[in-house]
C-alpha cells in the first residue's frame, strides 16, 4: 500500500469552504499568499509520502524500548525525524525572531494532519514541541526564550508536557509534585509524572520538559500550581546541553497502539528547572499549550482516518469476492452496496471533521491577527468540537477500515488494525472527549450562547442563499440548524450544570453533524452540481445529518432519569 497526501483537499477547503483568504488578507499573514501556501502544502505532502509513511509500520512492529536507562526509538525514526526538522516542519508557525516561519496556524494544522496520516507515532513528537514553543513564546522570560526557542524551533531539542500523576489525572489540581527555590533563580523540582509522550528519545540533543508543580506557598488546587521548564541536560553558558539533570525515565508503558511513541513514567529528583510565567499561574500558561494541542489531537484523529481510508480503499479496489452487482463495474468488492456505503461514509466523515478543524484554525488565526474578541470566542467554541469529533471520526473510520478488509483486517500483516489501535488514545489524551463536551456546554456557553448563535446564524444564512441552487440539500441543513438552535437555548437556560453534562456528548456530536452538513453544502456550492463533492454532500446530508435528531433529543433529557439508575441497578 502507498499513501497520497491530501494536498488537493486542503487547497479546495481553503479556497471554497473555510475562508483562509480572510487570514491572508490581514497584515499579520499577508506574506502567506496562495503561491506560498500551495508550495508549502506540496512540499509537506511530499515529505509525508516519502519520509514519514515508509517508517509507519516500523513504529508498530519495532516499538520504542528502554535499555539501561536509554530510550531506543524505532528503526528509521531518527533519520525521518532529522528530515522533518531540517525541512522546518516543526516551526511553520513559530516566531520568525527565533527562526520560525511565522505562517498561519491553519497551515501548520494542515501539515500536522498529513503527518499524522503518514505516521502518527512519529508526528506526536513535533506536535509536543510545537505546543512548548507556543507556551514559551507567550509566557517565558526573554532569557528563557533566547536559550530554548531557537533549539526547539530547529528541532535540535524536543519538548514534552508533564501534567498527569498517578493520583492526579483529569483532576490536575490534585498533583503532589513540588518545586523548592534554589536561591539562584532556579528551582528544585521533585515528583513523578506519568503518560509523558516522547518523554525521551535518542535523536535530539536535549529533551525539555514543561512540568506542573507546586511552590511551597502554593495553595491547594489548580490556583496553586506553577509551571517550570526542566531540561534533560542543563544548558551551559553557551546555551548548549551540559550536565545531566536529576531526572530519569523510570519505565515505558506497554500500550494498545502508538508503539513507536515512547510513553514514559518520569521521575524528577530535585531536578533543576526555571519558572515559566508567574508563580501559581501555571495552569494558564499550560493551557496556552493545551488549547491548540487539542486542535492538533483532533487532527491526529483525522489524519489516522485518512490513512485508514486510503488503506481500505486500496484493498477494496483489489479484492475480488462474489459476483459484482454493477454492470461494467470494477469486479472488486467496491461494487458491493455495503462496501460502497462504508467507503462513502469514511470519505464524508473525514471531510466534515477536516472542515471543522480547519474552520477552528482559521478562527485562531483571525483572533491572533485582529485581536477581535468574536474570532477568539469562535476559536474557543470550536476547539472542543474539533478535538472530540476529529478523534471520534478517527476511531470510527479506522474501525470501519478493518471491516472493509473483512477477515484480513483482523490479521496484523495487512496493517489495517494499526490505524485503529494507534488512534484510540486520541479520544483520551489532551482531555477526554467527555471532558471536551462538558467544556462545550459549560464554559463555552457562559456567554449565554452568543458564540454558538453567531455560528448558527451564519449556517442558516448560507443555507438560505443555497436554496435557489440546491434546495434539496439546503433545506435539511436549515431545518437541522433550527433544531440545534432550540437545543442550545434549552441548555443555556439550565441552571443545574449536571443537567447539561448528562447530554453534553450527544450535544457535541449533534453540533458536529450540523457543522459537517454546512461545510458539505459549501463544498457542493463551491464545486457546482454533479461533481464528486456534490455527490458526497448529498450522501452526508441525506444519510448522516438525520442522526442529529436522535442526538439532540438525548441532549435535552437532563440528568434525572440517569441518576434514577442506582449503583445497585448497575450491579444487578
Amino acid at each position: 500500500m502507498s499513501f497520497r497526501a491530501p494536498v488537493s483537499d486542503y487547497q479546495f477547503l481553503f479556497e471554497h469552504v473555510v475562508g483562509l483568504a480572510d487570514v491572508t488578507a490581514t497584515d499579520r499573514f499577508a506574506e502567506a499568499d496562495k503561491d506560498v501556501i500551495d508550495a508549502i502544502l506540496t512540499e509537506a505532502g511530499r515529505m509525508c509520502e516519502e519520509v514519514m509513511y515508509p517508517v509507519q509500520r516500523n513504529g508498530d512492529l519495532d516499538g520504542a524500548v528502554l535499555e539501561n536507562g536509554v530510550v531506543r526509538t524505532s528503526k528509521g525514526f531518527a533519520e525521518a525525524y532529522g528530515q522533518v526538522a531540517e525541512g522546518g516542519w516543526i516551526s511553520t508557525s513559530a516566531d520568525p525572531e527565533y527562526g520560525g516561519m511565522g505562517l498561519p496556524h491553519t497551515i501548520t494544522t494542515a501539515v500536522n494532519e498529513m503527518m499524522s496520516a503518514a505516521c502518527l507515532s512519529l508526528q506526536l513528537n513535533p506536535l509536543m514541541t510545537q505546543g512548548q514553543i507556543e507556551a514559551l513564546e507567550h509566557h517565558a522570560s526573554d532569557e528563557i526564550k533566547a536559550v530554548y526557542l531557537p533549539k526547539l524551533i530547529t528541532g535540535e531539542w524536543s519538548g514534552t508536557m508533564n501534567l498527569t500523576e498517578p493520583q492526579a489525572g483529569s483532576d490536575v489540581g490534585a498533583l503532589s509534585s513540588k518545586a523548592e527555590p534554589n536561591g539562584d533563580g532556579s528551582f528544585a523540582v521533585t515528583g513523578q509524572k506519568i503518560f509523558i509522550s516522547w518523554g525521551d528519545n535518542d535523536f535530539t540533543d536535549n529533551v525539555c520538559h514543561l512540568v506542573l508543580a507546586r511552590l511551597p506557598d502554593g495553595v491547594p488546587g489548580t490556583k496553586g500550581i506553577s509551571l517550570f521548564i526542566v531540561p534533560r541536560n542543563i544548558p551551559d553558558e553557551n546555551g548548549e546541553p551540559g550536565v545531566a539533570n536529576s531526572l530519569k525515565v523510570v519505565s515505558l508503558e506497554h500500550k494498545l497502539g502508538l508503539h513507536g511513541s515512547p510513553t514514559a513514567v518520569m521521575q524528577f529528583d530535585g531536578a533543576t528547572g526555571w519558572l515559566i510565567g508567574e508563580p501559581h499561574d501555571g495552569m494558564r500558561a499550560m493551557f496556552t499549550m493545551m488549547n491548540n494541542a487539542r486542535l492538533g489531537v483532533g487532527c491526529q484523529g483525522i489524519g489516522a482516518a485518512e490513512g485508514a481510508y486510503q488503506h481500505a480503499l486500496g484493498y477494496a479496489l483489489e479484492r475480488k469476492q462474489g459476483r459484482t452487482p454493477v454492470e461494467d463495474g470494477s469486479g472488486t468488492i467496491v461494487d458491493h452496496a455495503d462496501v460502497r456505503r462504508m467507503l462513502a461514509t469514511m470519505k464524508v466523515e473525514i471531510f466534515a471533521a477536516r472542515a471543522i478543524a480547519m474552520s477552528c484554525a482559521v478562527a485562531i488565526d483571525m483572533g491572533t491577527a485582529t485581536g477581535d474578541g468574536e474570532w477568539k470566542a469562535r476559536a474557543a467554541f470550536l476547539t472542543p468540537i474539533a478535538k472530540a469529533f476529529g478523534t471520534d471520526t478517527g476511531i470510527a473510520v479506522s474501525e470501519m477500515g478493518v471491516q472493509v478488509h473483512g477477515g484480513m483486517g483482523f490479521i496484523e500483516e495487512t496493517g489495517a488494525a494499526q490505524y485503529a489501535r494507534d488512534v484510540r488514545v486520541t479520544a483520551i489524551y489532551e482531555g477526554t472527549n467527555g471532558i471536551q463536551s462538558m467544556d462545550l456546554v459549560a464554559r463555552k456557553l457562559m456567554d449565554g450562547g452568543e458564540a454558538a448563535y453567531r455560528l448558527l446564524d451564519e449556517i442558516e444564512a448560507h443555507a438560505e442563499d443555497a436554496r435557489t441552487k440546491m434546495p434539496e440539500l439546503a433545506e435539511p441543513v436549515w431545518e437541522a440548524t433550527e433544531t440545534l438552535r432550540e437545543t442550545t437555548e434549552w441548555l443555556v437556560t439550565q441552571g443545574d450544570l449536571n443537567d447539561r453534562f448528562a447530554g453534553s456528548v450527544p450535544f457535541l456530536k449533534g453540533f458536529a453533524r450540523v457543522l459537517g452538513a454546512h461545510f458539505h453544502l459549501k463544498a457542493a456550492m463551491g464545486e457546482g452540481e454533479n461533481g464528486a463533492r456534490s455527490k458526497l454532500a448529498r450522501f452526508y446530508i441525506t444519510r448522516m445529518l438525520p442522526e442529529h435528531v436522535g442526538l439532540l433529543a438525548h441532549a435535552v433529557r437532563g440528568a434525572d432519569d440517569l441518576y434514577a439508575i442506582s449503583v445497585d441497578d448497575l450491579s444487578a
